[in-house]
C-alpha cells in the first residue's frame, strides 16, 4: 500500500491556525477506505492482546477503564499512521518551534460503559508530550453511542467532539479533556507528538 497522507482537502495551514487560536483542530475524512479497512482489521485482530490501561506498574487508576495496545514495528498498518503524524510534526515544528522528535501511540478500545475522566496528557509539563492526536478508526458510529471527547480549549471554552469515523482530533497535550462513557465499542489510535524542549 502506498504511503498514507492527509487528504488534499485538509490544509496544514488550517491546522496550524486552529492550534494557534484555540489549541485544537479537527480533521475529517482523513484516509481512503482501503486503508481504514486494513487498519480496523489490524486493530480488531489483536484485541485479545489489549490490557487494562488503568493498571500501570501494578497500581490501579480509578480515572480510566479503557483497554490499550502499544503500537510497535509489527503493526504495519498503524505504523503508516504514525509516519503521517511524524510528517505533520515537522510542519508543526516549523510553525511553532516545538522540537517534536518522535511519536508514541497505542490502539485504544472503549467497551460499553468505559470512560476516561478529566485529565491532561502533559500535567505540569512533566513529560515530553506536546500534541495529542486521537484518530477514530471504527467504521460506524451513531450519535447516541457516547464516547465523545470533551475538551477545554486554550481560551477556557469547552467543546464536545463526537468520535466520528475517520476523524482526527489534534490538541495541545496540556489541555484538560476527558472521554465520556461509551455505550458501544469505540476504537481509536491515541498518539502523542513528543519533544524534549517544547514551548508554546
Amino acid at each position: 500500500m502506498d504511503a498514507i497522507h492527509f487528504p488534499k482537502s485538509c490544509h496544514v495551514d488550517q491546522i496550524i491556525k486552529d492550534l494557534d487560536q484555540q489549541g485544537f483542530s479537527i480533521i475529517d475524512d482523513v484516509y481512503p477506505q482501503e486503508y481504514i479497512h486494513a487498519l480496523v482489521e489490524e486493530c480488531t485482530s489483536h484485541l485479545n492482546q489489549f490490557r487494562e490501561a488503568a493498571i500501570q506498574n501494578g497500581v490501579i487508576s480509578k480515572i480510566r477503564s479503557d483497554h490499550i495496545l502499544w503500537i510497535n514495528e509489527d503493526l504495519e498498518k498503524a505504523q503508516q499512521h504514525i509516519k503521517m503524524l511524524e510528517s505533520l510534526g515537522e510542519e508543526l515544528n516549523q510553525a511553532f518551534f516545538l522540537g517534536i522528535r518522535e511519536v508514541e501511540a497505542h490502539f485504544a478500545c472503549y467497551n460499553a460503559g468505559e470512560f476516561y475522566a478529566l485529565h491532561r496528557d502533559n500535567p505540569q509539563q512533566k513529560n515530553d508530550r506536546v500534541i495529542s492526536a486521537v484518530y477514530y478508526l471504527h467504521e460506524d458510529w451513531q450519535e447516541d453511542w457516547g464516547g465523545e471527547l470533551r475538551l477545554q480549549d486554550k481560551n477556557d471554552q469547552w467543546h464536545i467532539i463526537p468520535p466520528k469515523p475517520n476523524r482526527i482530533a489534534l490538541f495541545q497535550s496540556d489541555l484538560l479533556h476527558e472521554v465520556l462513557k461509551a455505550k458501544h465499542q469505540r476504537l481509536s489510535i491515541t498518539a502523542w507528538l513528543r519533544s524534549g524542549n517544547s514551548i508554546w
